[in-house]
């Protein structure tokens, strides 16, 4: 596949109906996990063009900073700290449709108003995190849960 997307139009779903199989096709056949993440990260800014989309992985029993795109971010967060320490630690992925009322929200960027936070498993452990936050309140529901959650269960 060209490493060009088709962006699409319509509903959310419809949105995300269009980009699975492009991020699919880009992953598939490709063994190395930054090159993935990247590409993941990519499209999914470019689709849908939030402020910020990234991974975390577990690394020393923190969460690392792995590929993303947007503003620069918070390097390093402790397990059950913030929204993706808490989403690590419950090993559920959570939803906050207004950041300023989550207790303990790390505010890595003060444009942050709504966040949804998917862990990836392997083996039924937590090894990281797709972090994706909006410049809106209440951006993400439960479709977005379900498609992030497919694409994350790729990630190996």
């Amino acid at each position: 596949m060209a490493e060009d997307l088709t962006i699409a139009k319509g509903s959310k779903a419809e949105q995300y109906t269009a980009l699975l199989p492009q991020i699919k096709a880009l992953i598939t056949g490709e063994p190395d996990q930054t090159a993935n993440l990247a590409n993941i990260t990519a499209a999914l800014k470019e689709q849908f063009g939030w402020l910020w989309v990234g991974f975390y992985l577990v690394k020393n029993n923190e969460l690392v900073l792995a590929p993303f795109q947007g503003p620069v971010a918070c390097t390093r967060i402790r397990y059950g700290k913030g929204v993706c320490g808490a989403a690590w630690q419950q090993a559920k992925t959570l939803i906050v449709p207004d950041v300023e009322k989550f207790p303990g929200h790390i505010a890595c960027s003060s444009l942050s108003r709504s966040e949804i936070v998917v862990p990836i498993f392997k083996n039924g452990e937590v090894i990281g995190v797709l972090d994706v936050d909006s410049t809106e309140l209440n951006t993400f529901d439960e479709t977005d849960r379900q498609y992030l959650e497919e694409i994350v269960s790729w990630v190996e």
